[in-house]
């Protein structure tokens, strides 16, 4: 609700401003152009989403979602203490965690929505646990070890050397999570809901 009133504010700003000064036609302009830029962005994330999506419904079916857990359980038993009593959670984590580490964020999305659905605290859903709070850390964090979706859009703008940013990305993913990380934890440990 308050997006709806924060988006109204700049839309009414924007008219507001383009009328005081005689720039209405373009702004009229660049509503078109952009919301055609939205459509067109919109689906080609949507096609996206669906391969990716489907290539980890192949993984779960092949087993490769359980080799996955099992790779990473020493990591994920410690930052989500949940994966040590339920395997499907450990999957669908080790496939986010996975997901992210290739650069294929909006694949991690419906990987991250299963898990958080299975941490759900049942006596009460409608506040957030200390693990829902890690892994929406780590999904905005993302560590990156091929920015696979950053670099396509690179690619597809004309540039020569998409990878060239891998240097950058890794620095500030790594930096960004374990920040994260550690200000979930503190944060997790000031505020706890029992």
């Amino acid at each position: 609700m308050v997006m709806s009133w924060i988006w109204t504010g700049i839309l009414l700003i924007s008219l507001t401003f383009s009328i005081m000064n005689g720039n209405i036609s373009a702004v009229s302009g660049a509503v078109l152009s952009g919301a055609q830029g939205g459509i067109t962005l919109a689906l080609s994330m949507a096609g996206t989403i669906c391969l990716w999506s489907g290539v980890a419904e192949v993984m779960q079916g092949a087993g490769l979602t359980k080799m996955l857990s099992r790779l990473l359980s020493p990591l994920t038993g410690r930052i989500f203490p949940g994966t040590k009593k339920d395997t499907i959670l450990a999957q669908d984590l080790s496939a986010n965690i996975c997901a992210n580490f290739l650069g294929l964020g909006n694949a991690a999305t419906p990987l991250g929505i299963r898990a958080v659905k299975r941490m759900t605290n049942p006596t009460n859903p409608a506040v957030a646990t200390n693990e829902m709070c890690r892994l929406i850390v780590l999904n905005t964090a993302s560590i990156q070890l091929i920015p696979a979706t950053v670099a396509g859009v690179r690619a597809s703008l004309g540039c020569t050397t998409p990878f060239d940013i891998l240097p950058a990305v890794w620095i500030t993913s790594l930096c960004s999570a374990g920040l994260g990380l550690m200000a979930a934890y503190l944060l997790g440990k000031v505020w706890r809901h029992d």
